[in-house]
């Protein structure tokens, strides 16, 4: 096997193909405008930083606030509320399921239809039974991101080695303290990666929510401007949201190393 690159040169290599993509884009921006200078699909950078100045720094003068961090942190709490529900349904749910095989022949069934079934067709569902507020976004995220969190650290820890469980046993630990001192901990950095894994679904959850019932929030946002192709505040704001995305990926990440090293091998 090659040598891995060390931090800097992997921090180079990785930042090449947006460099690229980057160049790539401003090269064809520069091209349709010089065909057409109204040109609204591909914006260049100077229009797209003068759109989101205006959303940034200045306060709207119907609501009176700064939209742009005014989307970000309804998105944000939407989003938050949705996986934190998630990961203790899941460490709850899961920790129970993966532990207990009775439980798990009861329930395991159950979660595996509820993670079929495609989320956004329960949209829908969630807004007449909850309203078109908060209650059925949060609601959306947890559905659709729960059941493949739970069924991922139940399978987790059903495969644990079973000489674990019977060390434990003769030590004289009953069921709920093989749940706590052996399974628990191992179950952790495997919840962290099933959230980390949920991240992208979540964000699908959270704009399709937003889009189709909210007057605040990133996905509310896009799909307002879009009926103007205002693609420089529609650009800006994807990006927005893949960088919070890659950072809540990058804690996520370097948290479960920091806690639990062992689980990652050499790599730290």
């Amino acid at each position: 096997m090659t040598a891995q690159p060390g931090r800097g040169r992997a921090i180079l290599l990785g930042a090449l193909p947006l460099v690229v993509l980057a160049f790539a884009y401003i090269v064809a921006a520069a091209a349709r405008h010089s065909d057409n200078v109204a040109d609204k699909i591909l914006p260049l950078p100077g229009a797209m930083a003068a759109a989101m100045a205006a959303l940034i720094f200045e306060a709207d003068p119907l609501s009176g606030q700064y939209l742009f961090w005014a989307d970000t942190l309804a998105s944000l709490t939407r989003l938050g509320l949705g996986l934190g529900i998630a990961t203790a349904s899941t460490l709850l749910v899961g920790l129970v399921v993966g532990s207990l095989p009775p439980v798990r022949a009861t329930l395991g069934p159950l979660v595996t239809a509820i993670a079929v079934i495609p989320p956004i067709a329960l949209l829908p569902i969630l807004f007449i039974v909850f309203g078109l507020g908060e209650t059925a976004k949060v609601a959306l995220i947890v559905i659709g991101v729960a059941p493949f969190m739970i069924r991922d650290v139940a399978g987790h820890i059903a495969a644990l080695p079973r000489e674990q469980v019977i060390k434990a046993l003769t030590l004289g630990a009953n069921s709920w303290g093989v749940m706590l001192r052996v399974a628990l901990p191992q179950a952790m950095p495997r919840l962290i990666e099933a959230l980390r894994l949920s991240l992208g679904p979540a964000w699908v959850f959270l704009i399709s929510a937003e889009a189709i019932a909210a007057d605040v929030g990133l996905g509310y946002r896009i799909f307002l401007v879009r009926r103007y192709l205002a693609m420089d505040v529609i650009l800006p704001y994807v990006a927005w949201i893949a960088i919070l995305a890659v950072v809540m990926d990058f804690v996520l990440s370097r948290g479960s190393r920091r806690l639990f090293g062992w689980a990652h091998g050499a790599a730290h």
